[in-house]
């Protein structure tokens, strides 16, 4: 399959937001417009992945489904909701940006992933790779934020952390190079929102 980019002009900067967004929730929503003003970017593509490879994919909608609904939240017109990574035959992180930076090297891309990504960063495949590629911004997420700022990953990042007030300029340094960005949190999460479904017993507190 051939790819359809999202929008897009030489020399923009644009953040990579990617997840099953199962679903998508008005967390999802804050990290997109937070990351969106923070590090200046001109656009953020959202990914929704056909399944994340750490994850169990039991029950996982369509990704047609959760396209719908992820775009129906994100009302932004600089937010762009896409199943790129199904057109690029990719599930791994490390597969779609190396693609994206080979087909698209004009455009000065910044990976987006919250805190408890960041803690579990190591177990993801080539996660080295993936800061070799780049440059990353990281988002407060609640109970995240020690395990993310002492996880083997940012440990072995540690010298090319930028202070948060350097984060417009992220998109414009090489990598490796990425922020950790403080803020309201929302504590949503899908896994908690997928208990409250019918059918799938549980509630949230």
């Amino acid at each position: 399959m051939i790819p359809s980019f999202p929008p897009h002009s030489t020399g923009q900067r644009i953040g990579l937001f990617g997840g099953s967004f199962n679903p998508p929730h008005e967390g999802h929503r804050h990290v997109a417009l937070m990351a969106l003003r923070r590090l200046a970017l001109d656009r953020l593509w959202l990914l929704v992945t056909p399944g994340n490879p750490l994850k169990n994919h039991d029950g996982l909608p369509s990704l047609e489904d959760r396209l719908a609904r992820t775009q129906a939240i994100m009302t932004n017109r600089r937010i762009d909701v896409t199943g790129l990574e199904a057109a690029l035959g990719s599930d791994m992180t490390v597969d779609t940006v190396a693609a994206l930076a080979a087909r698209l090297p004009s455009i000065r891309f910044v990976w987006i992933m919250g805190g408890d990504n960041l803690a579990s960063f190591h177990h993801w495949h080539r996660w080295r790779r993936i800061a070799d590629l780049v440059p990353m911004a990281v988002i407060d997420r609640p109970g995240a934020t020690h395990r993310a700022l002492h996880s083997p990953a940012a440990q072995a990042l540690l010298r090319f952390r930028i202070p948060e007030s350097a984060a417009p300029t992220l998109a414009e340094r090489s990598p490796p190079a990425w922020v950790y960005l403080h803020g309201r949190r929302s504590a949503l999460s899908s896994t908690a929102l997928r208990g409250r479904e019918p059918g799938r017993g549980g509630r949230v507190n």
